[in-house]
């Protein structure tokens, strides 16, 4: 783990100091994330009432597919061949007029439409931005400060880009984007945006800091509640990077490549009608014209000199944040700070992991056979048919095999190893117990000596103790759990799960308002903003029945997989594709067409995508 980053800069604002939070009701939110949240809110609103500059209408154009299929059309006599018929049917379901489009259709005219563009702006900096923090590895930026900067480069286009798509997301869920057999489209979009949250969650999880050491040790426990966490390691650093930098950015992108392609072939949807249809019939006939080809006026429309402006305007605000806010790099715990800092706290949980009573001592899967983290909603235990996978023997691994190491030349901590295998496990227990007794928070307390307490009832642990303090001070602790005899040492299962039963961590966790009680997942340490979108999952935390609940992991995942799959569902589930109709904050959105419409004369008289008043070829 890592020592403090360099200053970001001369022109960065300090916002790595503990932030300020508010508290409303149940929900205690930070400030740095109230602020993104409202700028959000802020930035739709204003999309949706400042009036969008437009050209004039142009005529309806006649369809030109016919032209765009003939030209890929196989010469006399191919037309058998394998490349002739996936050209002439890629010519037919994407033309290259619907791909790049010249026109759009004249109710095209909001800002809300930008924000599709603009996400995918600000998603071409992240990617920039992650190549360049992988060509100098995933903890230079810890160290250098050019590489700092990319880092901040990378945060800041993450926050524009998440934020941008739920915008977008918000616009279309108003404007019922999903008719005219455009549910595939909304799919893929609530399907990208939830890549792209587990995405961002495994590229926190990277950064090997403080905060993403907190992540992933709170984060296993949801994920080791589904049976998921056995291969899915959250404090396996090495593999979440991967998952960051290869499989999910694929996954995403070809998410995101299958959504555009729908939008463009299936174009963007039309308006909503002021007054709603009436009766089975009107209904079927809204429906029909709604999934039809619009006939009616357009507008000039250049895709890539809208795409070029919003990179450049997104790049200006990502560049201009990184440098006067920089990015947040809190350091990691280390055994070796802990020892430093808090060593009555060291050796007590070091104590607790040899009774047993430490969390990952008794833990159970993927971990080991005990049952204290294990979890159950329903008839499958998950947890425990997933099995054990990550095998961790907590007073072995934390304590008596780093030390055997070190008794190979120093005598006295021989004998006293020697002393403690030899023992019963009962009597192991009865004087490890004794041990944490007397260093537990609330004892009273005998001169410390430096972990060799003058404790006769605890036997050789005293020594032990003192010994494991010594190798945490030094260092060598921390290589000794960290190596772990793999190729590479990345993987941080053990030195997490060790510093994560101490008080230490949580006091320095619950300092940066990051505890679950704080609503902590959705926090980053110091005045930066964090996860905000994760506050769904959040609030099963602090609701009743769940809170008190010793599932409440599983019900956290259970009831946040329900609402995701209730917002992916949308366009089939009758109440709640109907809300954009019962609030018509689309007459915001296409109030310009609406007017254009009402001032031709025929008022609402004509069906949907067949706009009253202008010729329908």
């Amino acid at each position: 783990m890592h020592s403090p980053s360099l200053h970001p800069g001369p022109l960065a604002i300090d916002l790595n100091g503990p932030g300020s939070y508010l508290h409303w009701s149940f929900i205690d939110i930070s400030v740095a994330n109230l602020i993104v949240i409202a700028v959000m809110v802020i930035i739709f609103g204003l999309a949706l009432l400042i009036r969008f500059p437009h050209s004039a209408a142009l005529p309806a154009e006649a369809d030109t597919e016919i032209d765009d299929a003939a030209a890929a059309a196989a010469l006399p006599g191919d037309a058998d061949m394998w490349t002739a018929k996936a050209r002439t049917k890629a010519a037919s379901l994407l033309p290259p007029r619907k791909l790049l489009p010249d026109r759009q259709p004249a109710y095209v005219a909001s800002w809300v439409y930008v924000f599709g563009v603009a996400s995918l702006a600000a998603f071409g900096i992240v990617i920039a931005s992650g190549f360049a923090l992988a060509l100098g590895g995933s903890d230079w930026w810890h160290t250098n400060a050019a590489e700092h900067f990319f880092n901040s480069l990378h945060l800041w286009s993450t926050e524009l880009f998440m934020a941008l798509m739920v915008i977008h997301l918000w616009g279309k869920f108003w404007m019922a984007a999903w008719r005219g057999r455009r549910a595939m489209t909304w799919i893929t979009g609530v399907i990208a945006f939830m890549a792209s949250v587990v995405t961002a969650f495994t590229g926190y999880l990277s950064q090997q800091n403080f905060d993403s050491q907190w992540i992933a040790s709170n984060g296993k426990d949801a994920f080791n509640a589904v049976g998921i966490g056995a291969i899915w390691n959250t404090m396996n650093f090495g593999q979440m990077f991967m998952w960051h930098i290869v499989l999910l950015p694929l996954a995403l992108v070809a998410l995101i490549g299958a959504h555009i392609l729908l939008v463009r072939v299936r174009g963007v949807s039309h308006p909503l009608p002021a007054k709603p249809a009436r009766g089975r019939a009107a209904r079927k006939a809204a429906a029909a014209a709604d999934a039809g080809p619009w006939r009616g006026p357009n507008r000039r429309y250049d895709l890539l000199k809208e795409g070029t402006i919003a990179t450049v305007v997104v790049g200006a605000l990502v560049l201009i944040m990184s440098v006067v806010l920089s990015s947040p790099n809190v350091p990691p715990v280390t055994m070796q700070t802990w020892g430093k800092v808090a060593p009555v706290d060291l050796v007590y949980t070091a104590a607790t992991e040899l009774n047993g009573t430490a969390g990952a001592a008794s833990y159970g899967p993927p971990y080991n056979n005990q049952t204290g983290g294990v979890q159950q909603v329903g008839p499958v235990n998950w947890q425990k048919l997933a099995g054990i996978t990550q095998p961790i023997n907590a007073p072995k691994d934390f304590v008596l095999d780093p030390l055997s190491g070190l008794a190979k030349t120093t005598p006295a901590l021989a004998t006293a190893l020697s002393t403690y295998n030899a023992a019963s496990p009962a009597q192991q227990q009865k004087w490890a117990t004794a041990y944490a007794n007397a260093t537990a928070p609330d004892a009273k307390r005998v001169p410390f000596n430096n972990g060799n307490l003058n404790l006769p009832s605890a036997g050789p642990v005293p020594v032990l103790m003192a010994y494991e303090l010594t190798m945490a001070r030094g260092g060598s602790l921390d290589t000794d759990l960290l190596a772990q005899r793999q190729f590479y040492g990345t993987d941080f299962t053990k030195p997490l799960l060790f510093i994560a039963d101490g008080g230490y961590y949580g006091d320095l966790a619950a300092s940066y308002h990051l505890t679950g009680d704080q609503w902590g997942v959705m926090n980053e340490t110091g005045s930066y903003p964090g996860q905000p979108w994760l506050w769904l999952f959040q609030m099963w935390y602090h609701v009743s029945p769940f809170q008190s609940s010793d599932s409440v992991d599983i019900w956290a995942v259970y009831l946040t997989g329900i609402g995701t799959l209730l917002l992916l569902l949308i366009p089939f589930i009758p109440g709640l594709r109907d809300i954009p109709r019962l609030i018509p904050l689309h007459r915001l959105v296409w109030r310009s067409w609406n007017r254009s419409a009402e001032g031709s004369g025929a008022g609402q008289a004509a069906a949907p995508g067949h706009p009253a008043g202008h010729s329908q070829q």
